[in-house]
């Protein structure tokens, strides 16, 4: 799971604009790789090719997933897999397009987070995995999820990780500003965000500025769609919509009276601010409360955490804030043990296993989120909650539809030039709101797309 990676970077551009000159480089769908002699892989196709000698590269980020590929090994003695790791979400797609446009040195499979599929995509440089069975995975995991790695009947990936939204809070500051328990809806965390801060100092939590992917999860929760790809050359981009506006007022609301701070996030300055009170809470992920507790220690047994608070009582909703997948790309010369490989490490029970209590990523599949060992563990940080059964609970409620542009790198670097200056600024944000559709426009008809707004 990416952490302090999910924002945009300053190379987005020249990322993006390699990547769509790809488009056309593939002479077919598959890349010129072997493709089942049928509809869907036989058996016989399965077990001739994970019994003949075979190398495997797969690029990861995902440390000590070598444990992992051990497994797969073991079950599969004649096949070995090199695990490398070329760098963290954008270092390695850079890297990733690099290899793809030169025709040399691409992996068999590699990490990719569900934004940034559809960049992939339509560069026809990953692999359907449809015919290679990957359409019998889908009721392993929730429809959302399930969502970000399939389009019109092709699957792209087998997902890994996800980062169902909730609200952690320090249940200490919360006492001594007289509040018991946690909002249950955003104009009650508006009025407790007051409270906090007249009583205690503390803010109620921080909306990082340098954080689009974070910012882009409250979007999804609250209904707006800012954005669309056919798969083709049709973009829908409606990051200005009044479901999206509703959101930036609310912020903005509370960050003009200096309820809210606007602190950078994963810095050193950030990790002292929970260290020393500044903030008493954190609206994030499933993966914050693992994060949280290998980073401010000295709060243990200090803190709780609850669904997202909703904009309508008795709603149950919320939106996702990071996750990844394993893809094949499409020029392996060994699709069906790459995809093997991509199975097994996602859906094996073992391996599912330690990349839950290992890399301490939060599961994508319902077998896991659904099991007793799993969601009745108990955390002495958060005070004895069990804290894996909560956001288990909050995974099927993700809004299910939720889509991304095939230029995420550059409409996340965008969001900080426009959104999050104006959070910084305590400016207007609907305004910097529109002018970040107006960039995104702008530059999606500049590289070709269909813009529809």
């Amino acid at each position: 799971m990416l952490k302090a990676t999910k924002r945009a970077t300053a190379l987005a551009a020249s990322v993006v604009v390699t990547a769509l000159t790809l488009a056309g480089c593939s002479s077919s769908d598959n890349g010129g790789s072997p493709v089942p002699s049928s509809s869907k892989a036989g058996q016989a196709e399965i077990d001739k090719a994970m019994n003949t000698p075979t190398t495997l590269t797969f690029w990861t980020w995902v440390s000590d997933i070598d444990d992992e590929v051990k497994l797969f090994e073991q079950k599969y003695p004649q096949i070995k897999v090199n695990v490398e790791n070329v760098g963290q979400g954008p270092d390695q797609y850079q890297k990733l397009r690099t290899a793809l446009k030169s025709g040399n040195g691409a992996p068999d499979l590699a990490q990719i987070e569900y934004q940034h599929i559809p960049s992939f995509t339509i560069t026809k440089s990953l692999l359907n995995l449809t015919p290679y069975g990957a359409g019998d995975l889908k009721s392993n995991y929730p429809e959302w999820i399930w969502n970000q790695v399939s389009q019109d009947g092709s699957v792209y990936a087998v997902p890994q990780d996800s980062g169902p939204m909730g609200h952690l809070y320090r249940s200490d500051i919360m006492k001594k500003a007289g509040i018991t328990s946690p909002p249950k809806t955003w104009d009650e965390y508006a009025a407790d965000a007051k409270i906090v801060k007249e009583k205690t100092g503390s803010y109620i939590g921080d909306i990082a500025s340098n954080e689009p992917v974070g910012m882009v999860g409250l979007l999804w929760q609250a209904g707006a769609q800012p954005f669309g790809f056919d798969g083709n050359k049709t973009v829908t981009i409606d990051v200005n919509s009044a479901e999206a506006k509703k959101v930036y007022s609310y912020w903005q609301n509370l960050i003009q009276q200096d309820l809210v701070s606007t602190d950078p996030d994963f810095n050193d300055q950030w990790y002292q601010g929970f260290s020393n009170d500044k903030y008493a809470g954190w609206v994030t992920a499933a993966w914050g409360p693992l994060f949280l507790q290998g980073t401010v220690k000295d709060t243990a047994g200090k803190w709780a955490a609850a669904p997202l608070p909703q904009w309508n009582a008795g709603d149950n909703v919320s939106g996702n804030w990071g996750g990844s997948t394993n893809a094949v790309l499409s020029t392996t010369k060994n699709p069906i043990a790459a995809y093997e490989l991509a199975k097994f490490i996602n859906t094996d029970p073992a391996s599912t296993k330690l990349l839950n209590t290992q890399q301490n990523l939060f599961p994508a599949m319902n077998s896991v989120l659904n099991e007793a060992s799993f969601t009745d563990a108990t955390s002495d940080f958060f005070g004895g909650q069990k804290i894996n059964e909560l956001f288990a609970q909050i995974s099927p409620t993700v809004n299910t539809k939720f889509q991304w542009l095939p230029f995420m790198d550059y409409a996340y670097s965008e969001f900080n030039n426009t959104v999050g200056n104006a959070m910084t600024n305590k400016g207007d944000l609907s305004a910097a709101a529109d002018q970040w559709q107006d960039k995104l426009v702008g530059y999606a008809k500049q590289q070709g797309f269909t813009a529809q707004q």
